[in-house]
Parts: C-alpha cells; sequence; structure tokens
C-alpha cells in the first residue's frame, strides 16, 4: 500500500458510481482476479480526459476492455480508442463488454503483440495510456514516443509496484527483480527524457503522467 489505507478508503468512500456496465464488468473481473484500473486511479483518468479532451487514444493492455470503456465514457464521440491485447481469453471477453457497451465504433481491439502492433500504427496519438507487462514498458517507450502527439498525453499506470519500487533490488524476491529494475529505469527515462515533462503520483499503484514538449 503506497498511501496509507485509511486515507484510500476514505477516498473510496467518495466515490460515485460508473455506469451500470462498467459496474458489471468491474464485479465480474474482480470476481475472476482480472487486473482492472483501481477506483481512484479510474478517477484520475477521467479527469485527465476531459481535460485533454483527446481525438485519438492508444491503450496498451486491453484486459476485458474496462479501462477503454471507460475512456469512451469521458470523451467526445468522434474519440476513437485503439487498444491492444494478446491473451487471447480476455480478448474474447474484452470483445463482448465492448458489444455489451455498444462502443464497436469507437473501440478498436487490436488482438496481438504489443510491440509488433505499434510499429505498424502510425499515429499521432493524443493520448497513450500504457496498463500492460510491466516489465515491457522500457521496451515500448521508443515506439510509444513515436506515436504520441506532440502536446500529447503519456499516462503509465502501475509504475510505483505498492511501494517496492523504492526498495534496493535486493530487498525483492528473486523473481519479480527483472520487473523492478526494468521499472525503475523507466521511471528514470521518463522523467529525464528532455522530450517529456513528468509527474509521478502515488495514486492506487503508482501513476505518471507525461506531456511530450511541443
Amino acid at each position: 500500500m503506497i498511501v496509507d489505507e485509511r486515507i484510500v478508503d476514505y477516498i473510496h468512500s467518495l466515490e460515485t458510481r460508473n455506469s451500470d456496465i462498467l459496474e458489471t464488468i468491474e464485479q465480474e473481473a474482480l470476481k475472476e482476479r482480472v487486473p482492472i484500473i483501481r477506483k481512484e486511479m479510474q478517477s484520475f483518468l477521467k479527469v485527465l480526459l476531459l481535460l485533454k479532451r483527446p481525438k485519438r487514444i492508444l491503450e496498451i493492455g486491453t484486459a476485458v476492455a474496462f479501462s477503454a470503456i471507460l475512456m469512451s465514457e469521458y470523451t467526445e464521440e468522434d474519440c476513437i480508442i485503439d487498444t491492444i491485447e494478446n491473451y487471447e481469453k480476455r480478448i474474447q471477453k474484452a470483445k463482448e463488454n465492448i458489444r455489451c457497451a455498444g462502443k464497436e465504433g469507437r473501440i478498436h481491439l487490436l488482438e496481438g503483440d504489443a510491440m509488433e502492433w505499434m510499429r505498424k500504427l502510425s499515429g499521432p496519438y493524443d493520448v497513450i495510456f500504457v496498463d500492460a507487462a510491466k516489465a515491457q514498458y522500457l521496451s515500448y517507450f521508443p515506439e510509444v514516443i513515436r506515436l504520441l502527439k506532440k502536446g500529447g498525453m503519456l499516462i503509465s499506470d502501475n509504475v510505483l509496484q505498492e511501494g517496492g519500487i523504492m526498495e534496493s533490488r535486493f530487498a525483492v524476491e528473486r523473481r519479480d527483480r527483472t520487473i523492478h529494475s526494468r521499472m525503475r529505469e523507466y521511471l528514470y527515462l521518463i522523467k529525464h527524457d528532455k522530450r517529456l515533462e513528468t509527474a509521478v503520483v502515488p495514486i492506487g499503484d503508482g501513476a505518471s503522467v507525461s506531456i511530450k514538449k511541443e
């Protein structure tokens, strides 16, 4: 837990209800232990989208399409969302959820490897939301920066790893060391790349928001 659990509980108590389709997807995801963005990250993302008012969004990591549908509800009707997912079991559920939400015309599900898809895409995107395999954020970065519009926003979720990111690599379990070191490299990169202005925020499991400078 990054922030005091009592504060998180209090913030959750203030949250308003999502649309019926999002509430249903969230409950199913929690039951099936499918990772989706946390309550406080949902609110943060909504505000960022209302501020940015994007026309094109790229999401890396669809899961069951919860966040893609949420983003479609907080953007204009002419905003198109391309979302990439590689896990076949989740792809089928994502398709079902997109169809139930009536968003087939706005959410384009790209099936397969994220790097392969990004190399094919031309951009530019107003917003890129990265919420996929944490060890791959660093590998995605060159394509992400290429596809992101000048003035565009890069949002990366789950970057603080429950606070474990601040620990020495020897203090984390051996199986987690690769993810730990790569995420630390990623955070250093987005904070020091001169093309970006980045804020790292201790919300949910940690998020970063970067603006590609004009």
